[in-house]
């Protein structure tokens, strides 16, 4: 399938400002980046730079008073679907060195709080049950509410709140998952047919030798998500940092499901 993507961001920095933005979408063996162009207003020159674990890339740009970004993309997802359930730990011992790093707790993903709870919860079942069965759990038990989190709720404020966004869904899940010894990461992310359309965020967790995307929160099925980046957790992969202080003017964001491209005359 074909995606057209556009994002626009609209701010006002109080004063000067440094800016790293993750809006170009990455390119990966099963998402093809057939083309795009970032565009900024109100900055100067922009540096790109590798992403985490070089899946994407970041650019930094300086600016001030009100600053503007466009970005359009082409891209074209070939991924299978895998079925989860059945799938198996990947031994410790085995795996690779870049994946160990999401076994452990981090800002967010507060992991050692869940450990009781998952064990208790979901000891009984093994790899991709286990994982299928407490993104059941999250879905039955965590209500999608805007405006009830911020940037600083972490997994275990959504666990108590009962409530979130596609960021703490994501959050919860990376929680539960690590606190089970299944490495799990998040994924910034662009999503077809998510309601409201927005940046999305959703998870990968290591399983059977391999990274598997989970969408928490049901926005997106797996075979229609377009990765950015990905990281520990929101830190990683947030759309705009800015480092220093701005007010959000606007924001949108829309992903279209579009016919292939014509062949270049030619080819």
């Amino acid at each position: 399938m074909y995606f057209a993507i556009t994002a626009s961001l609209d701010y006002q920095l109080s004063a000067p400002a440094d800016l790293l933005l993750a809006l170009e979408v990455a390119q990966l063996a099963d998402q093809r980046l057939v083309s795009d162009k970032l565009t900024l207003w109100g900055t100067g020159p922009l540096t790109p730079v590798a992403a985490e674990e070089g899946v994407g890339r970041r650019t930094w740009a300086s600016g001030a008073g009100r600053i503007t970004a466009h970005y359009t993309a082409l891209v074209e997802i070939d991924r299978p679907v895998i079925a989860m359930a059945g799938l198996p730990i990947s031994p410790k011992h085995r795996l690779p060195a870049e994946v160990i790093g999401y076994l452990w707790p981090s800002r967010y993903c507060d992991s050692d709080r869940f450990e009781n709870f998952v064990a208790r919860s979901f000891g009984h079942l093994t790899g991709g049950d286990k994982v299928l069965a407490i993104a059941a759990w999250i879905a039955t038990h965590i209500e999608y509410l805007p405006g009830v989190s911020d940037s600083r709720t972490s997994a275990s404020d959504t666990y108590l709140q009962r409530q979130g966004v596609c960021r703490d869904f994501a959050h919860l899940l990376i929680a539960m998952v690590r606190a089970a010894d299944i490495p799990a990461r998040m994924v910034g992310a662009y999503g077809w047919r998510v309601t409201p359309q927005d940046f999305h965020a959703v998870a990968e967790v290591w399983l059977d030798g391999a990274w598997h995307l989970v969408d928490a929160s049901g926005l997106a099925r797996p075979e229609h998500i377009i990765r950015i980046g990905v990281g520990r957790d929101a830190t990683d992969v947030s759309f705009l940092t800015i480092f220093g202080h701005g007010g959000l003017i606007a924001q949108a964001v829309t992903v279209e499901s579009v016919p292939a491209p014509e062949p270049a005359q030619g080819a």
